[in-house]
């Protein structure tokens, strides 16, 4: 038998006689601290959120309203397709698949589903043939990070009427040359595409991208950290209608051509353009001739240490109708020099100053209708996260300074949880930004504040930190930042989130005996985990839940050896518990690697009530298990359990019967000891008479209390009968 549950199901956790949680902290052998799960008083805990003030923080309380919010149901018809798409399509002789012939998607549908499947890794060059024909009307074309070959390209998405086409990271199956020569092969899409991302897309070396000049209606171009050269920037600014260019981080050194465009281009982005050979006046003369120009970013990585903005700071007579300005990573700059820039020119509207000495001065923080992206406050945090989500170098400096800002933080921060969570998702290899998001998402929902926060938005994170604990197992910090994440009562109650996948991991953990935190929270995450497994998932982790018990027993010998009775040891016997629950291999795997032995040991060494029960729970999940029973009928485990059945516990006594129940029930175990079983059976039933009546706060025994008489019947029975009287 497990631990007590309560009625609301498998995947809600009770500890020995509580009913619901509270976070606690509880010292370990060495004195710190270590943050553990202790359930308390179930009805205290909140069901439903209070958004945050929309007065006060407005972006918090979007967040929540919309996380709060159930999926639409055109989300869950998506997905549930998505997962069964094999199923219900049809397989053409070349082995890619097609939808039924009856089958229509509408624009908004068809651009919707294309992007959840590139989203969760589903487009494939075998998946992606259901684009071909007319069945599906792509009007935007989101493929990031997908990996098809150019053929599937062109074959099954070159034939729509394309206006926006997303290629983000692709796979260099597909580079650039090809998508464009694609694209390009439309006419529709030549004179009609109107937005066209490249971002990080392979381009093959030597290689020119001449088609980009045929897509006329181009008005947006993102090539960023890309090969793109001088003669390639030469070639888009002849687009007649091109307002938006992003050359970040590509091979340009010379920005001369753009004069070419001055008369409508609006934003221009050249973040970290570190090949760039002109001089400052060239470079602002260029820009003072761009009178359209709205947006401008020259911000740096702060490692290069380019001044470029502190001198453009000092002019004049250039852009003045400039409405965004991102200087980040910039060297010198001060507060001075930017407010008196932002003084001359009204309608600026934005201003990044992240990673520079800028930032702090009362203008900027509360001069209406301005926002800053910074490190100096939490405003300006939240705002560089959300302004620089694709740029792993800032990210990671506004992580570091959140980390910082929210040490002491004691309100509910959704909108920051929800940008973390987006970094993380953008930069699952950066380790950096891993680990200093894992410390932040710590701080953003300890002790109560993840009770107040979405609880899809925790299982995102959640998700999130899983994936970077299995990109990442050589990196302890980082996996012992993510189990204490775990060890909130929240996670492990309220959100979903895959259990199968995450005891995996939890398990693998155990054995980490040169952390003994890290060991501790794996303990106590493992033993809340193998209860919330469904009957099917438990046999798939056969093998790992047998590691677990090894690792587990070991625990507990060696505390019992060293009379050490601490939070790890506490959180060892409850796993070993749960996991012995109706699992009578695992039972067994525990027989087999002494585990009686160690628990009589415990049993001597530690007489307080709650070892004797949490012992006495899993000797009665043997018991239950019929062929591992008569190994429990033994003098020197009868002898104990005997004397436990009087413990002033009642639950210590409740579960020792149920123990001797389970032993007594089966006479032909009891050959030539018939004395025995029936002395035995005259002291149960003796001991279930003189039970108080609903006394106990376990729920479980309130069901044993109301069959006493059943068993009651039959112990009298079994005493009357001749077979069992003394010879």
């Amino acid at each position: 038998m497990p631990e007590a549950r309560d009625s609301r199901g498998p995947t809600t956790v009770l500890a020995r006689s509580a009913s619901s949680f509270d976070d606690r902290r509880v010292r370990d052998a060495g004195g710190s601290e270590v943050a553990m799960v202790y359930f308390l008083h179930t009805e205290q805990a909140p069901r439903c959120l209070r958004p945050p003030d929309a007065q006060v923080d407005a972006l918090g309380a979007r967040v929540v309203q919309e996380e709060a919010s159930p999926y639409s149901l055109v989300h869950i018809c998506l997905n549930a397709l998505i997962a069964n798409l094999e199923k219900l399509c049809f397989e053409r002789p070349d082995g890619t698949l097609c939808l039924p012939e009856n089958w229509i998607f509408p624009r908004e549908i068809s651009d919707q589903f294309l992007r959840r499947m590139a989203w969760q890794g589903k487009l494939t060059d075998r998946t992606a043939s259901i684009f071909q024909g007319n069945q599906m009307n792509l009007k935007v074309l989101n493929i990031q990070k997908a990996k098809i070959s150019a053929a599937t390209f062109r074959r099954a998405f070159c034939h729509h009427k394309l206006i926006e086409v997303d290629a983000t990271a692709v796979h260099s199956d597909l580079p650039v040359p090809d998508i464009l020569s694609a694209l390009c092969s439309n006419k529709w899409i030549q004179q009609n595409l109107r937005c066209l991302l490249l971002d990080s897309t392979t381009v093959p070396q030597n290689s020119r991208l001449p088609f980009v000049g045929q897509l006329t209606g181009l008005r947006i171009l993102s090539v960023f950290n890309i090969s793109f050269y001088n003669e390639d920037l030469v070639n888009i600014s002849q687009l007649p209608m091109l307002q938006c260019l992003d050359i970040s981080n590509t091979l340009v050194t010379d920005i001369s051509a753009l004069i070419t465009c001055k008369d409508q281009l609006k934003s221009l982005t050249m973040h970290n353009l570190k090949c760039l050979t002109m001089s400052k006046s060239q470079i602002f003369e260029v820009i003072r001739k761009l009178k359209c120009l709205l947006h401008l970013d020259i911000s740096n990585h702060w490692q290069h240490k380019s001044d470029l903005a502190f001198h453009l700071l000092q002019q004049k007579d250039i852009l003045p109708n400039i409405v965004s300005l991102d200087i980040s990573g910039g060297q010198y700059i001060t507060d001075g020099a930017v407010e008196l820039f932002i003084c001359q020119r009204p309608s600026v509207k934005f201003v990044g100053l992240l990673a520079t000495d800028a930032g702090y001065s009362d203008f900027l923080n509360a001069k209406q209708g301005l926002r800053v992206a910074g490190e100096v406050n939490i405003n300006q945090i939240t705002e560089a996260l959300n302004q620089y989500r694709n740029r792993s170098c800032f990210i990671k400096a506004a992580l570091c300074r959140l980390f910082t800002k929210t040490f002491s933080i004691n309100v509910s921060m959704p909108a920051l949880l929800k940008f973390i969570a987006i970094g993380m998702k953008n930069h699952p290899l950066d380790l950096p930004v891993q680990f200093t998001a894992s410390a932040c998402v710590l701080n953003l929902t300890r002790q109560g504040l993840a009770s107040r926060m979405p609880v899809r938005l925790l299982s995102e994170v959640t998700c999130l930190l899983f994936k970077a604990m299995k990109n990442f197992p050589l990196y302890q910090q980082l996996q012992k930042n993510c189990l204490l994440f775990l060890t909130n009562a929240r996670i492990l109650v309220d959100v979903p989130f895959d259990r199968f996948e995450a005891t995996k991991f939890v398990i693998k953990c155990l054995g980490c005996h040169e952390n003994p935190k890290m060991q501790t929270m794996a303990v106590s995450i493992t033993s809340i985990l193998v209860l919330q497994l469904v009957p099917g998932e438990t046999s798939q982790l056969q093998e790992d839940l047998l590691i677990a018990v090894k690792e587990l027993l070991a625990i507990v010998k060696e505390k019992a050896t060293e009379n050490l009775h601490d939070a790890t040891f506490i959180f060892s016997m409850k796993a070993l518990w749960n996991l012995t629950d109706e699992s009578p291999a695992v039972c067994k795997y525990f027989i087999e690697n002494q585990g009686l032995e160690i628990f009589i040991q415990v049993l001597e060494t530690f007489p307080d009530s709650t070892t004797q029960s949490k012992i006495l729970g899993l000797l009665n999940n043997i018991a239950e298990v019929r062929e591992l029973s008569p190994m429990l009928i033994t003098e020197c485990l009868l002898k104990h359990i005997s004397s436990l059945l009087h413990s002033k516990d009642i639950e210590v006594s409740y579960l020792a019967a149920g123990i001797l129940a389970h032993l007594t029930c089966d006479e032909k175990q009891w050959l030539f000891r018939h004395l025995q079983r029936n002395a035995l059976l005259q002291d149960l039933h003796a001991t279930i008479q003189n039970w108080p009546s609903s006394s106990c706060k376990m729920s479980a025994f309130v069901t044993y209390r109301f069959n006493s008489g059943h068993y009651g019947l039959y112990i009298m029975s079994a005493v009357k009968t001749p077979a069992n009287t003394a010879k």
